[in-house]
Order: C-alpha cells, then sequence, then structure tokens
C-alpha cells in the first residue's frame, strides 16, 4: 500500500511538472491498446473463420484499431486534441439534456434547480474546452495529476498505519470482491 502510494504520488508530480510529458505516455498508451485490440481481433477472426463462422466485421475492427493506434503514434498532438474535444462535446451534449430535463421534470420540483445547475455548468465546461482545446488539455492533465498525488498520499497513509497496527494484508480488498 505503502509503495502504491509513493507510485501515485510520483506518477502526480511528473503529470503536473510535465503534462506534455503525461500526454505523450497516454498516446503510446491508447496506441498500444489499440494494437494489442487489433491482435485479439484478428485473433477471433482467424479462429472464426476457421469454424466456419463469419469473421469479416473483426478483420475490419482489427485493421481499424491498427489504423488508429498508427494514427496516434504518427499525430500525437491531434490524438490529445481529439481526446479533448470528445470531452468538450459530451459535456456540451449532456449540459444540454440536463437543462432539457430540469425544465421538463415534474416528478422532482424542488431539484430542478439542482439539475438546471448541473447543466448550466456542464455547458460552460463543454464551450471552454471547444474554444480552447490546448488549454482543456493541460487542465486535464493537471487534474488527473492532482488525482494521483491525492490518492497516493492517502494510500501511503493507510500503507503506514497497516503498518503501525500490525495488519497483515497487502492489499485492500473491494467492497465488490466480497459480495456474493
Amino acid at each position: 500500500m505503502v509503495l502504491r502510494g509513493v507510485i501515485a504520488v510520483v506518477f502526480g508530480v511528473i503529470v503536473m511538472r510535465s503534462p506534455g510529458l503525461a500526454a505523450a505516455a497516454f498516446v503510446i498508451v491508447f496506441a498500444v491498446y489499440a494494437f494489442v485490440d487489433a491482435g485479439m481481433d484478428f485473433f477471433v477472426a482467424a479462429r472464426r473463420g476457421r469454424a466456419g463462422l463469419k469473421w469479416g466485421w473483426y478483420l475490419f475492427e482489427g485493421i481499424v484499431s491498427v489504423a488508429l493506434g498508427v494514427l496516434a503514434l504518427a499525430l500525437p498532438g491531434m490524438t490529445i486534441l481529439l481526446a479533448v474535444l470528445l470531452i468538450g462535446i459530451r459535456a456540451l451534449v449532456l449540459g444540454i439534456l440536463e437543462l432539457a430535463a430540469a425544465f421538463s421534470s415534474r416528478a422532482i420540483v424542488e431539484s430542478r434547480w439542482l439539475i438546471g445547475l448541473a447543466g448550466a455548468v456542464s455547458i460552460l465546461f463543454g464551450i471552454l474546452l471547444l474554444a480552447r482545446p490546448t488549454a482543456g488539455a493541460v487542465a486535464v492533465l493537471w487534474m488527473v495529476g492532482a488525482y494521483a498525488l491525492v490518492f497516493g498520499v492517502v494510500l501511503f497513509a493507510l500503507g503506514l498505519r497497516m503498518l503501525w497496527t500490525g495488519h497483515e494484508e497487502h492489499h485492500v480488498q473491494h467492497p465488490a470482491a466480497t459480495a456474493g
């Protein structure tokens, strides 16, 4: 737990001090994911083909994934920009839907203003990202860095507490893992 906390803090510091490095890492991770996903698609296409089943869409998905991975590596700035634009568009659309819900909902009359406020904030966030996507990319990366710093400090403190109280557990079990 202590080690996980230290790693998260180091990651957070790197992201906060060098958002460009973090953006490059994001692009590389995305490209690697796209290539691995393509490999899985090609594998499924081959197995389905040998079994006499339809396989064309899997092959097509694999080709598209390879193309996206190559594009991400060839145009890293465009990849980050596209991600920020998609986040901005999503925020804008959700904000409009939230405002529509606030003005049309009859069931939650007393809380309509909160839904409207959430919609307005989403719209403002979307507009800011779409108007200044480069600044938005840096802001998103700083938020990831800040999250990693806080998360890392909490994990570090938890790990130290576990050591001091003599707990032998090396990880925190997720509540869903113990559910039924």
